[in-house]
């Protein structure tokens, strides 16, 4: 009832949580954690690329709490547990948003072990690991739990990622399982499925495909669009907007949720 009765500005503020999110050296992430500034956290910053993570950090919102760059190789277990191992007492996680991953494309019948296992270790396995840290961790305290998948894990629609696709499907799974067997000791666990948005990853991909006159991959990208009941590609602020809800007091009683954002891909 204690959260029911919050005002909207009170329920929306993480003033003074401490938010730690992956892969926020770009993108979704760096959306996320300007967002997630905005309204009062302390941010701990993961990724490998610690320039960029210091570009996020210049364009965070001041706040009381200066952000925090990693870098950590999330697709390390070992580099995963070093982080936790080393972490200050004092900052541990209120929220943690695992948001690392990559896109590559490659023909099923070309994929190797080595590339599978590079791509289920950044997308799916980093987020085992961190969660596993973190809720060994939280213990009874609980805490908030916001994992990113894809549309591609429900609805596979682009050539030649079969890899990925199973790889974003395997972190609906975790959020659901985990969201299953700890909600009852405080923690509440949901997966964002983000869909056509404007990142680098995705204008380097159309700029690729535009120059080298990929025509399957225009014909894919045309296809895709049409099909968006919005009309057009999302931006990363859009994403992170709904991961803050998602973290937030606004969504006290949503548990184990895949929700899309999408503008309407799914639903058309």
């Amino acid at each position: 009832m204690k959260n029911i009765q919050k005002s909207i500005i009170d329920s929306v503020s993480l003033e003074g949580k401490i938010v730690l999110i992956t892969g926020a050296s770009s993108g979704i992430g760096r959306a996320i954690a300007h967002r997630f500034s905005e309204s009062g956290a302390k941010l701990l910053l993961l990724d490998i690329n610690l320039e960029g993570l210091q570009t996020t950090i210049q364009g965070c919102i001041p706040n009381n709490y200066e952000p925090k760059p990693f870098q950590v190789d999330v697709s390390s277990k070992e580099q995963v547990d070093s982080f936790w191992k080393n972490l200050d007492s004092n900052e541990l996680p209120d929220v943690i948003v695992n948001n690392a991953g990559i896109y590559p494309i490659m023909d099923y019948l070309k994929v190797d072990e080595e590339y599978l296992m590079k791509t289920l270790n950044v997308n799916m396995n980093s987020a085992f690991w961190m969660c596993q840290n973190y809720v060994r961790m939280r213990g009874k305290n609980g805490g908030v739990i916001v994992n990113i998948s894809s549309i591609e894990a429900v609805l596979p629609f682009m050539k030649d990622l079969v890899h990925y696709s199973m790889s974003k499907a395997g972190v609906i799974a975790l959020s659901r399982s985990l969201a299953r067997d700890y909600g009852r000791s405080g923690f509440r666990v949901n997966v964002v499925l983000p869909g056509g948005i404007k990142t680098p990853s995705t204008k380097a991909l159309r700029d690729d495909a535009v120059q080298k006159l990929k025509l399957n991959l225009i014909k894919t990208g045309y296809d895709f669009q049409q099909r968006l009941a919005n009309g057009r590609w999302g931006e990363p602020d859009e994403v992170a907007k709904v991961v803050l809800f998602l973290s937030s007091d606004l969504a006290s009683y949503v548990q184990g949720a895949v929700l899309p954002v999408d503008g309407g891909f799914l639903s058309s």
